[in-house]
């Protein structure tokens, strides 16, 4: 996405949380930072439980490097600048 798509997404998205239900919107911001939370700690918990296993680099590191993706994606959300 160009820069100026992404800044009328994001335009769109404000007014958007600005007149939704306040309590609609505060279900979408504790969703989110429960996703967020969420894959950090599986991230964490999977890097750690590789290392602790007698193969290192495992399909442990895998699933881990999927739980980094997902929170790389998460990171070009612009929900979470909203937000």
């Amino acid at each position: 996405m160009i820069s100026h798509e992404k800044d009328a997404n994001e335009k769109v998205l404000r007014e958007t949380f600005r007149t939704m239900d306040a309590y609609q919107a505060q279900e979408i911001r504790d969703a989110y930072y429960k996703a967020v939370e969420g894959l950090r700690t599986l991230a964490d918990a999977l890097e750690i439980a590789d290392a602790e296993q007698p193969v290192t680099a495992g399909p442990l590191l895998a699933e881990h490097l999927f739980a980094c993706e997902a929170l790389d994606a998460m990171k070009k959300s612009v929900l979470g600048r909203i937000l």
